[in-house]
């Protein structure tokens, strides 16, 4: 796997070149397939059986009818925890959107929580860990709202033929 602090550069160029510097969609595409998100759905994918597909096809069901029938219900469990794993990810992610947004409009969290660090009279303690403590919140009430789909997913993303 590759970090993804090696892509920066390419990902920047391509966002220079696109004109979505200073915007939301040039924060939030490259962020969207991460390649352990993506492996993570390749591998269950794989493990769906292709005996239900080819019942399904038997019976007389198309391609698309037999993803939304068949295949999305059974991967409920691990598109859930891939929206949350990528959901917690990009919200703690300092380093692109600090690249990426030089307008106020458009810093995320993390980046506005490093511009209050960097104040002009010194460091504030206590408005860092109030704004850190409110920074952290939405991540929990996501992780005690969505913990079991978390360890379902987790769960059955590796199971082979079960």
């Amino acid at each position: 796997m590759v970090p993804p602090q090696v892509l920066i550069a390419p990902l920047f160029a391509e966002m220079v070149a696109l004109g979505l510097v200073d915007t939301w969609w040039g924060i939030i595409l490259p962020q969207i397939a991460a390649p352990l998100i993506v492996y993570i759905l390749y591998k269950f994918f794989q493990e769906v059986p292709p005996e239900l597909e080819q019942a399904a096809f038997v019976d007389g069901a198309g391609r698309w009818r037999v993803f939304f029938t068949i295949v999305l219900p059974l991967s409920r469990p691990v598109l859930g925890a891939v929206a949350i794993f990528t959901f917690i990810t990009t919200w703690n992610n300092f380093l692109w959107p600090f690249l990426v947004s030089t307008d106020p409009n458009t810093m995320t969290l993390p980046v506005g929580l490093a511009n209050v660090v960097q104040g002009t009279f010194g460091l504030r303690y206590a408005q860092i860990m109030a704004s850190v403590v409110l920074a952290g919140l939405p991540l929990l009430v996501v992780f005690v709202l969505f913990q079991r789909q978390i360890i379902r997913g987790v769960a059955h993303t590796g199971l082979a033929g079960q």
